[in-house]
């Protein structure tokens, strides 16, 4: 399949997953953050992840989660990857990493080069890098708000690791996201919804394949 690997986040229904896996997507996300409006709760898990799975790679989304709710979510959800969007440090990431023996992804929150800069600490804890908006100070949320960053500050890494892209990503700007980046992988989570946390599934759509024929 052409073009980069495409991630819809926040996928709590049968009917949102189902319209992941006809967009041909080859990701889900789980998020785990209970304040979120896309948490998934564990009892919901083990029916969407048999649903997604031999379909789409079942990644977790933590936010500074501690290991007993970790692994219950690992459980429940059969994840594939774990993906780190808290405060979580280089020594935290390997830990998870060795402890769950499944491929990490770190979340660095981007707003100037600086923040690009950070993840060199991240190239032997973690499996693969997702730059995504940084978040105003006080936000509730981590990530999901809409925002978006200058990628262009992405010329200026040149680490070892994988990475993909996230932050305010939508069926109208995918493609230019794609073509000026050159991200291996696509997250979108609010750019695909009708209200928050309820994903339309002409937008997962639309946006999967305006990311493939970017």
């Amino acid at each position: 399949m052409p073009g980069p690997m495409i991630k819809i986040c926040g996928v709590t229904t049968r009917d949102a997953l189902d319209a992941t896996i006809h967009a041909q997507a080859t990701h889900v996300g789980f998020n785990f953050f209970p304040p979120s409006p896309r948490f998934l709760k564990l009892d919901y898990a083990p029916a969407l992840a048999e649903q997604a799975g031999g379909r789409l790679t079942r990644v977790g989304v933590f936010v500074d989660a501690d290991d007993a709710f970790m692994a219950d979510a690992v459980a429940a959800a059969r994840l594939d990857a774990i993906q780190l969007h808290g405060k979580e440090d280089p020594a935290r990431v390997a830990a998870l990493r060795a402890r769950f023996g499944k491929p990490v992804w770190k979340v660095i929150s981007v707003a100037g080069p600086s923040d690009v800069a950070k993840a060199d600490a991240y190239a032997t804890a973690a499996d693969f890098l997702l730059f995504d908006a940084k978040t105003p100070k006080g936000a509730a949320l981590p990530g999901g708000l809409g925002l978006a960053f200058d990628w262009t500050l992405l010329r200026s890494y040149n680490g070892p690791l994988g990475w993909g892209l996230a932050g305010g990503l939508s069926p109208e700007n995918v493609a230019e996201a794609v073509r000026g980046t050159g991200a291996a992988l696509i997250d979108v989570s609010s750019g695909v919804e009708s209200a928050p946390g309820v994903k339309d599934a002409d937008r997962i759509r639309t946006f999967c394949f305006n990311a493939r024929n970017a």
